[in-house]
């Protein structure tokens, strides 16, 4: 997949921009605050429906303007196509595809594929829990659109089952005729979102593996296992069924201890993938080096299965990451890129051949002339 055109209006500190991008290697060279992030933030929002930096939309509008415009030109084997994402402040946004509205978040994920790498995300494996379900959540949902809706299904009922709780010290009637209702809907979301994901984690561990060696040359053997709230084996989150009843059991028999903890204590929003090394936890033992060729391994992985189900690489997007790596990490990363269409932001110029290197300064793009 190859990103050909940005075309910016009023996005963060970019009046106008419009940036081509070459096949190969893309390299924006600029100060810190100058627009490089801005304008992957911009690529990933076309891509993945939200900021990877977390900003609400109205962030995303220049200070000084009311609306925003963001489109993006990308072509597959197929075709050429065209992305548009338009930002107004107190209004929904509009998305177009090929010029025709979109209205579901799930209709627009997976059609442009790109994987992000940036700072935050060399501490994948150190982080807590969240961190790398959100990489379950951002990787798996550009593969699979309806996986989306699932997990906004999801995340509806635990907001609500939570309510409940939260009002059963003062009105138990309530919670009693009601709850039953609500655990039956989270446990067929959360069956159907937890197969998915241990499926995708019994495919990244070979990649994760291959590529940690690779780039390592350390004999210790990285795995990865799913870990669901209910702590059974990976392969039981494959029977659908099965843990539909087991998180109903589970959400039946812990109503008491919900209503002292206020919220819901089973479910998929406290899954967790397990990766060691050599059996011993890497979140733990590790040395920092290593949970980063962890961390660089797991996002090299998205990319090969992304080019696994689409046929295809998605666009690379890295987001000042080369100056958090050491050379070693460094050189592995560049040198594995070859096939791929590459976008990387830095502060100081890349020696690297046959790339496109494009001047970042107060919002403005000038492409270098080599």
């Amino acid at each position: 997949m190859i990103c050909r055109k940005v075309t910016l209006e009023n996005f963060r500190n970019i009046s106008a921009a419009e940036v081509c991008f070459c096949e190969g290697v893309n390299i924006l060279v600029g100060e810190n605050g100058a627009g490089k992030t801005n304008l992957i933030e911009a690529i990933c929002l076309a891509s993945i429906g939200k900021s990877h930096r977390g900003a609400g939309e109205d962030e995303l509008i220049n200070f000084s303007a009311s609306r925003s415009r963001i489109s993006v030109d990308f072509s597959d084997s197929v075709r050429i196509q065209n992305i548009s994402v338009s930002l107004e402040r107190g209004r929904r946004r509009q998305v177009e595809l090929n010029k025709v509205s979109i209205n579901r978040l799930s209709d627009m994920v997976g059609v442009f594929n790109t994987v992000l790498f940036c700072p935050e995300h060399l501490s994948i494996i150190k982080d807590g829990p969240s961190a790398r379900r959100n990489y379950l959540d951002v990787a798996i949902s550009q593969l699979r659109p309806l996986y989306i809706a699932s997990l906004q299904r999801y995340n509806h009922i635990l907001k609500q089952r939570n309510m409940l709780i939260r009002s059963a010290k003062d009105d138990r009637r309530t919670f009693d005729e009601t709850i039953d209702f609500w655990s039956e809907q989270l446990a067929a979301e959360a069956a159907t979102i937890a197969s998915i994901r241990a499926e995708y984690i019994r495919r990244a561990g070979g990649y994760v593996a291959a590529i940690f060696s690779e780039m390592t040359g350390d004999r210790e053997v990285p795995k990865l296992r799913y870990i669901g709230s209910s702590k059974d084996e990976e392969d039981f989150y494959f029977d659908r069924e099965a843990v539909k009843k087991r998180y109903m059991e589970l959400l039946s028999s812990s109503h008491e201890r919900e209503i002292a903890a206020e919220c819901t204590l089973w479910g998929i929003h406290k899954d967790d993938i397990e990766v060691t090394l050599n059996g011993r936890p890497a979140r733990i033992y590790a040395s920092q080096g290593q949970q980063r060729s962890l961390s660089l391994a797991l996002k090299l992985t998205e990319g090969e299965i992304c080019r696994e189900a689409r046929g295809e690489y998605p666009v690379f997007l890295l987001d000042d990451v080369l100056s958090e790596l050491d050379e070693g990490r460094r050189k592995y990363l560049l040198s594995n890129i070859g096939s791929r269409q590459v976008v990387i932001t830095t502060c100081e110029p890349a020696a690297l051949q046959s790339a496109k290197v494009i001047h970042v300064k107060n919002g403005t793009y000038e492409v270098v002339l080599s």
